[in-house]
């Protein structure tokens, strides 16, 4: 049975060649998606983890917002390196966005001060699985994705474009589409080295 759960985990990896084939409905994405944000642990239950699904123009306007973002900061000569990046994550059909609420974590910490120091900890690990969770679900359904981090220089920007709340914190971005090239060879450190059975 768990076969069924490690294969798709195996696989999933970061695809940089995505493309706009629709693999799979737009619809099914969705569905994917609001499950994993229903289902995936959060501390106390306190099901802070916020996602923001953007297809076709959307996701694209993103990427732009990154881009002129990024305009303003990476040295003139360097800076067609990094328009070629961003237009290869632009390249597949969406992109899903990851945010913590952070008034559900402060809330947490001024109700068990006793953790207060672990909530914005706990936080992290819970977006952290949410975004496991969903990329090795698109991988299962045969699409590519990556996940990115431009935040919190596109934060504002962000928050400003979609009218988001301003207690929204944007974790990671994950750009999807078909897979139109695979993924670079991936090595791995001795597992003894990173494991042990105590018996």
């Amino acid at each position: 049975m768990s076969d069924a759960l490690i294969g798709p985990i195996k696989k999933r990896r970061s695809i940089y060649t995505i493309g706009k084939r629709k693999v799979i409905s737009e619809e099914k994405i969705e569905k994917i998606v609001s499950t994993l944000i229903q289902y995936v642990p959060s501390a106390y239950n306190s099901q802070s983890s916020r996602v923001v699904l953007l297809f076709g123009g959307e996701s694209s306007k993103f990427w732009n917002i990154t881009k002129e973002t990024l305009r303003k900061i990476v040295p003139a000569d360097s800076f067609e390196k990094t328009e070629k990046k961003l237009a290869g994550f632009d390249s597949g059909y969406g992109t899903i966005l990851f945010f913590e609420d952070q008034k559900t974590v402060n809330d947490l910490m001024t109700n068990f001060p006793l953790f207060k120091d672990n909530f914005p900890l706990w936080s992290c690990q819970s977006v952290g699985m949410l975004q496991f969770a969903v990329w090795t679900a698109l991988e299962a359904e045969g699409l590519g994705a990556s996940l990115q981090h431009y935040n919190p220089l596109v934060d504002d920007a962000v928050k400003k474009e979609w009218k988001l709340p301003e207690d929204w914190r944007l974790f990671a971005e994950m750009p999807f589409g078909s897979v139109e090239g695979p993924a670079g060879p991936k090595d791995f450190l001795p597992i003894e080295t990173r494991f042990k059975v105590f018996r």
